[in-house]
């Protein structure tokens, strides 16, 4: 599978069965048989889906917008980008 492929899959994958095969990662940790090498493995690609799930979280952050109290729409703010204009 090349690179390409990857990333179309990637961008596939929905926000559900990206936390969904992070918890089957987080399940496997929790054996104890698991030897350390796997473990690590195992932690490494757990890292690597959490970076893609807050990639996506980001993205949609960046899309959304507010529905106002007098009916219009504004781009959607976090408490961080508040904090970054503010300082």
């Amino acid at each position: 599978m090349g690179a390409e492929q990857i990333n179309q899959t990637e961008k596939e994958e929905s926000l559900e069965q990206l936390l969904e095969q992070a918890k089957q990662l987080s399940d496997r940790l929790e054996d104890e048989e698991l030897p350390l090498e796997e473990a690590f493995l195992t932690y490494e690609e757990g890292m690597k889906l959490i970076k893609r799930c807050n990639e996506k979280i980001d993205a949609v952050e960046q899309k959304m917008q507010v529905l106002t109290a007098d009916g219009s729409l504004t781009d959607f703010v976090t408490r961080e980008d508040r904090e970054l204009r503010n300082s």
